[in-house]
């Protein structure tokens, strides 16, 4: 199990929100926290701590010369999602990160656009590519969402579509909807769900907030999912030392 540092950036800020606000009409996006330190602050820390595979991800317009600074404080060590598709995918790699994180451009209208998936497999290799399959519940499983968690896909987290997924990508990045931001708790189902089915590198987000949450989240996965947390650590304005998660993973 490893800890996998985050880097949200919202309005070319480093921020932690509650992600399910971001694109609801008529709300205000929900901010759990906005940082005074620069992208590049968190990029120097994590790579001091030789913290791999942490992802900035990039909330809306605005934020592509702050993510490109995190980038370069630490070449090879972040990966970068928010808006990638295959026009820019190679572009953000040149900047220096170590991988892409794609969504939305793959899931439209409901479905998964294998075209495409594809098509950006072919230009960068799927070792180079993350696909995002964050999700929230419905009924007595868990599906895809998309347009920043607005739209329910019919891609259905379960054994069948995780195998044919893997052919694609070196890992997974599995964000709890429902649960992400908000400080109460992973969805423990969801997670031993993914333990029981995944076979590559894959991180789960969502609601870890302290040390005795991590050693649950060890104890169910056996340590086979890697973690990120956000708004819970104290470098994000919560209340979990991040030194403490670090050295716990290490």
């Amino acid at each position: 199990m490893q800890f996998r540092p985050c880097i949200d950036l919202h309005q070319g800020k480093v921020k932690q929100i509650i992600g399910e606000t971001l694109n609801k009409e008529g709300h205000d996006v929900v901010e759990n926290y906005v940082s005074k330190h620069d992208s590049t602050y968190y990029a120097s820390m994590f790579k001091e701590d030789k913290l791999t595979g942490g992802h900035v991800i990039m909330l809306g317009e605005g934020n592509k010369e702050v993510a490109k600074q995190a980038l370069q404080a630490y070449p090879g060590g972040l990966q970068i999602g928010g808006g990638i598709n295959e026009a820019n995918a190679e572009e953000f790699l040149e900047m220096g990160a170590s991988h892409v994180i794609v969504t939305s451009y793959i899931f439209q209208n409901g479905q998964l656009m294998m075209d495409r998936l594809q098509r950006l497999v072919e230009r960068i290799g799927k070792e180079k590519l993350v696909i995002d399959l964050s999700c929230k519940r419905k009924g007595d499983s868990w599906f895809v969402v998309t347009d920043k968690w607005t739209k329910f896909s019919n891609i259905e987290i379960k054994e069948e579509t995780i195998r044919e997924l893997e052919n694609y990508c070196d890992e997974f990045l599995i964000h709890a909807a429902d649960v992400e931001g908000k400080r109460g708790g992973m969805d423990e189902a969801l997670v031993a769900r993914l333990a029981d089915i995944v076979s590559i590198p894959t991180t789960y987000a969502g609601g870890v907030s302290s040390l005795e949450d991590l050693a649950r989240f060890k104890q169910i996965t056996a340590g086979k999912l890697h973690v990120t947390i956000g708004s819970a650590l104290d470098i994000f304005g919560g209340d979990l030392t991040y030194r403490d998660v670090v050295n716990f993973c290490k």
